[in-house]
């Protein structure tokens, strides 16, 4: 599943979401992995947790920090990536094509308020 990086959207906690239909896809930017380095361990919410946007729906740990992972949209999860359980270095050697979660929406207009590539490529220069 290989991204189009013009077709993600990206917070400032560095997850990006990509909307297919009424799923939302969610993963780690390449800054983000690059920033933490050799990624250790996922702690995900599981399958049918409700999420919202801008809350926690889980965490991931590196060599050198562990941070939280914050939900672009309200919604359900309703698949959890299950080879992160034990690969996680997947999420180092190819961020954009290894999601997270995968959340049924309840409003796509959520996204409306992330950056594009071009915004977030700006936002990680400053």
């Amino acid at each position: 599943m290989s991204q189009n990086l013009k077709n993600l959207k990206f917070q400032e906690s560095h997850e990006w979401a990509v909307l297919e239909g009424e799923i939302v896809t969610v993963g780690i930017s390449d800054y983000a992995q690059h920033s933490m380095g050799d990624i250790v361990f996922l702690d995900l919410e599981p399958v049918g947790t409700k999420v919202k946007k801008g809350e926690s729906f889980g965490a991931v740990e590196s060599v050198k920090a562990a941070s939280d992972l914050f939900s672009p949209v309200n919604g359900e999860i309703v698949e959890v990536n299950e080879a992160l359980a034990s690969e996680p270095e997947l999420l180092n050697s190819a961020p954009y094509e290894t999601f997270l979660v995968k959340i049924k929406v309840t409003n796509p207009k959520d996204l409306d308020d992330l950056m594009d590539l071009s915004a977030y490529e700006t936002f990680i220069k400053e």
